[in-house]
């Protein structure tokens, strides 16, 4: 495993980051695990060097991080890992149970740590933008928790550009601490972000974890035209045919799959190696669902792109309507 600080703060990630959306209450989707499945994935993900793990409260309702916290407590010595959790989406059937209010944000992370089992995250995360509530009242409401040290650092996710901005320039303006990460939806198949997201990061030294770094399994190649696929993500995942299934994201899937039977590697392989040789990118967060994949995720650090690969995988692309805000 390689090893990076998360954009210009001092905070040392490894290249890849453990995402937990998967791991949780089995049932609440198709491919969700429960304890003891995940149990030897995460050992596994640790002994390959993975120290970050991110997480959120809306996953399975909570479960995500009651079995996140249980494992990660059981397997591995506090001050070895990067814990990341979120807050924003519904955790109930009232107002004041979602959203980035002052009260959600400071209930929110007494929950969350309550389901962790710990005493602080490293990196506490809005999961989305919050149209209801000032961006000054939330970014004074994460400069508290960190300063009540329940969290080391604050990071955003799935935003507009000039939403980011802002709520950047509150926090410098009112000497709050600032976001150190975005961890927005990018992939070979979504490059918009590209546009005006990721050179703001790069400019302000702000480090990116983007979510579905293989769009959704998409850019393992087990996907049909016709719909569904081979695993059980899948045939169940009703979201991957909003995202995805389009002329353009097969004849992308197909360049991946072209370059990675040339090197003799795995398709995603390929992918995560690309987004890795990307700039500003630190650690994509991928999920896991057995051994195999987490080998093959863990081989990827160590895969080269050329120049003349990244751009027979960039070719095919077109540009896109903004997707992954809901």
């Amino acid at each position: 495993m390689r090893y990076t600080r998360l954009g210009n703060s001092g905070l040392q990630v490894s290249r890849l980051c453990f995402g937990t959306n998967s791991v949780g209450r089995p049932g609440h989707l198709a491919w969700v695990m429960g304890e003891d499945e995940a149990r030897p994935l995460f050992a596994q993900a640790l002994e390959a060097g993975i120290t970050f793990f991110d997480t959120a409260d809306i996953y399975s309702n909570g479960v995500s991080e009651e079995v996140t916290g249980k494992l990660l407590r059981e397997l591995a010595p506090r001050d070895e890992i990067v814990l990341a959790t979120k807050v924003h989406g519904p955790m109930g059937d009232k107002p004041t149970q979602q959203g980035l209010s002052r009260k959600h944000i400071m209930d929110g992370i007494d929950a969350s740590l309550g389901r962790l089992g710990m005493d602080h995250v490293d990196l506490y995360v809005i999961h989305r933008w919050d149209d209801e509530t000032p961006i000054e009242e939330t970014m004074q409401a994460l400069d508290d928790v960190v300063r009540a040290g329940k969290a080391r650092y604050i990071g955003a996710s799935t935003m507009f550009a000039w939403q980011f901005a802002k709520a950047q320039a509150a926090a410098e303006r009112n000497g709050w601490h600032r976001f150190v990460s975005m961890q927005n939806y990018y992939n070979l198949i979504y490059r918009e972000e590209e546009r005006e997201m990721i050179p703001l990061c790069l400019d302000q030294g702000v480090g990116v974890t983007p979510w579905s770094p293989l769009a959704r399994g998409f850019l393992a190649g087990n996907r049909h035209r016709q719909g569904g696929g081979d695993t059980v993500r899948a045939k169940a995942d009703q979201k991957a045919h909003r995202l995805l299934y389009t002329d353009n994201a097969f004849a992308i899937a197909d360049a991946v799959a072209e370059v990675a039977a040339e090197r003799g590697v795995k398709p995603i392989q390929v992918a995560l190696a690309w987004m890795l040789h990307k700039p500003g990118i630190a650690a994509p967060v991928v999920g896991v669902s057995n051994a195999d994949q987490l080998v093959e995720l863990v081989g990827a650090v160590d895969v080269e792109v050329s120049a003349e690969e990244i751009a027979r995988l960039e070719a095919p692309y077109e540009a896109q309507d903004i997707k992954g805000m809901d």
